[in-house]
């Protein structure tokens, strides 16, 4: 067989190119990483939706039925907002057991 081989192209025992299985791996380490924040952003909009049932604002500044309406749009954005800037590492923490159970340890 010579270097251009397409059988010397192919990754030993998974029929894939190299390059395709690096660039395979790199997007299922992006999608993990993306799925871990969204985790994260979901249960700290949760835990924040609780930590604000006790809020009571008062007249003129709030209360109503519009603000029970669109707290959890606030409490979401919150969410997103503390993962986008470092979270509370528990992204980190999904991501890194994530990628155990596919086979790419860091």
């Amino acid at each position: 067989m010579n270097a251009l081989s397409p059988i010397s192209a192919i990754a030993p025992g998974t029929g894939v190119a190299p390059g395709a299985q690096n660039t395979a791996a790199l997007a299922k380490r992006g999608q993990i990483q993306k799925t871990a924040k969204d985790f994260e952003a979901a249960f700290l909009s949760i835990m924040m939706q609780q930590m604000f049932t006790a809020t009571e604002v008062s007249a003129p500044f709030g209360g109503g039925q519009a603000e029970n309406q669109f707290r959890s749009f606030l409490t979401e954005a919150f969410a997103r907002e503390t993962t986008k800037s470092g979270g509370v590492g528990l992204a980190d923490t999904v991501a890194r057991e994530m990628l155990k159970l596919q086979g790419l340890e860091e």
